[in-house]
């Protein structure tokens, strides 16, 4: 088993265990809520309830991993590469053409073949995407194993400290080889697939863009997103005049089977270490024969 362990070093008064594991250690309630009822959280070896208050020389320990949890993902083997496991993560290179949770019109998924991953490797854990990737980007996407791990990671995601870049062929020739783009993504209504740059309405977004190779016909663009909103990079580099090669839903001209876009790179606090680790994905194939078609420019 897997603790987290907390000692309360100083006086402390008045402060229930409830209250000092949400608000100082910045746990969320669900998972707090959760524990205590599965009587996971003990001080000085032994199980408490929330209502505990704590004092000077307590020793917290919790239990992280929930036992056999049940998700209605059924286990299909499905290809795709294992990046880096270990007892709480595990990232993949996911493939193009396949979303990462099953659907109505999509009935196999990423999660699907995790789901069978871990059945066939005795792995007591469910699935739980911290990063999102849309069906036709491909790239580097992290699992949580177990519930305190997606809790963390998601906590990073919300403070931007899970750092995520992409690399994305783009049509023409950008003006800038270097910018930033803030401009707010808006979804006109809830059933709009497409969403749109708007100067008052929807939600903030951030994108830092840098052409590294130029070509004729489009550019390689490294691109770092600050915030996480749905089509993000899509959005914004159509706003440039320059759509991703392929995204014919946001102005493409140029067809190929997927738009070109490939997340490449992360990095964020592992949610048990906290060491800083970074994980990195070769661009794929369908995207390096795309450039080997080009004239180089040579910027």
């Amino acid at each position: 088993m897997d603790f987290l362990k907390y000692e309360i070093l100083d006086e402390i008064d008045g402060v229930k265990i409830r209250d000092y594991l949400r608000y100082d250690k910045k746990l969320s309630s669900r998972f707090i809520k959760q524990a205590a009822i599965e009587r996971r959280i003990f001080v000085n070896n032994s199980s408490v309830k929330l209502n505990y208050y704590l004092k000077k020389g307590d020793k917290i320990k919790i239990d992280i991993y929930r036992k056999n949890e049940i998700q209605n993902i059924y286990p299909i083997k499905v290809d795709f590469e294992i990046v880096y496991e270990d007892r709480f993560i595990l990232v993949v290179n996911k493939p193009k053409d396949l979303v990462v949770y099953p659907s109505k019109s999509h009935d196999i998924s990423l999660s699907n073949g995790v789901m069978y991953y871990f059945k066939v490797n005795n792995i007591d854990s469910i699935v739980r995407p911290v990063n999102r990737l849309d069906m036709n980007t491909t790239g580097l996407l992290v699992i949580a194993k177990n519930q305190y791990s997606h809790m963390f990671l998601s906590n990073c995601m919300q403070d931007n400290t899970f750092h995520k870049e992409y690399i994305a062929i783009v049509e023409g020739n950008l003006k800038n080889t270097r910018g930033v783009i803030e401009k707010n993504i808006f979804r006109p209504s809830e059933d709009s697939v497409k969403r749109s740059v708007h100067d008052t309405c929807g939600k903030f977004a951030r994108t830092i863009y840098e052409v590294v190779d130029r070509f004729d016909n489009c550019d390689l663009v490294r691109v770092k997103i600050e915030t996480g909103r749905t089509h993000q990079i899509r959005v914004h580099m159509s706003y440039l005049g320059n759509p991703i090669v392929g995204d014919v839903m946001y102005g493409s001209c140029i067809y190929v089977p997927r738009y070109l876009l490939h997340a490449y790179k992360i990095k964020f606090l592992h949610p048990y270490t906290f060491n800083m680790v970074e994980f990195r994905s070769y661009i794929p194939s369908d995207m390096s024969e795309y450039i080997k078609g080009q004239n180089n420019l040579n910027i």
